[in-house]
């Protein structure tokens, strides 16, 4: 998870600290990293602590391509170019019409010290490896958005000690959370061409991957059908 090279100038909102247990584990002194849910915004190359990423200039190509880099020591790409192109079939198709990549990108170290799930830079959407044993660590409590986010597709949090917090993933809950969340927030960054604030364009994004995302693919009902509703009833 990553902080691209090329972000909004405003800080985003939801953050909470992590650290990385996959790769630097024999390091002696611990140090706090950036869990960031999603990055979109314009170009600041002047942006402190800024990693490289691959910037694909704009062509005049049908379509969109998939460009698959190795993940990295200890992490993995949660879904497959097939899987994204089969749950990008299910938005309107004019949603599609600026995007020209999306690039299931690889962590390095530079990276690791401003993680984030996804981004969108350009004309391209970038998703990043979660790490190989679906497990990620914290260092502090993580926000509420954050906690009730994941929670909503099947994140499951746990406090093993005092100051350490975890996020466990199914195989099928992370799938799930990176194509009807993040895949759909970062396209919803595309396609917003009337907000220009970081604020304004995370509002969009997070209805957007509401919207088209999670209600689409059936919201909490195609989750939790077991789910037992429990209603109160108060004596008149």
């Amino acid at each position: 998870m990553y902080i691209r090279r090329d972000y909004s100038d405003k800080s985003p909102a939801r953050q909470a600290h992590r650290r990385n247990t996959a790769v630097g584990g024999g390091t002696s002194r611990q140090q706090h990293k950036l869990a960031r849910r999603a990055i979109g915004g314009r170009r600041n190359v002047c942006a402190p602590f800024a990693p490289p990423e691959d910037w694909h200039e704009s062509s005049d190509c049908e379509g969109y391509r998939v460009i698959i880099q190795k993940p990295g020591e200890g992490y993995r790409h949660i879904v497959t170019e097939e899987q994204i192109r089969e749950r990008l079939k299910l938005v309107p198709q004019h949603f599609l019409d600026q995007l020209e990549v999306v690039q299931l990108s690889s962590m390095t170290r530079k990276k690791q010290c401003f993680p984030c799930y996804g981004m969108q830079w350009g004309n391209a959407v970038y998703l990043y490896p979660l790490e190989e044993s679906l497990v990620e660590h914290f260092d502090l409590p993580p926000r509420p958005a954050l906690v009730n986010e994941a929670k909503m597709y099947g994140g499951v949090w746990g406090e093993p000690g005092p100051g350490a917090w975890t996020l466990t993933w199914s195989q099928q809950a992370a799938e799930d959370f990176y194509l009807n969340n993040i895949l759909i927030h970062e396209l919803g960054h595309l396609v917003d061409e009337k907000n220009s604030t970081y604020m304004e364009r995370e509002r969009f994004a997070e209805w957007f991957a509401v919207e088209h995302g999670y209600r689409r693919s059936g919201g909490a009902a195609a989750r939790r059908p077991n789910q037992v509703v429990r209603r109160r009833h108060h004596a008149k």
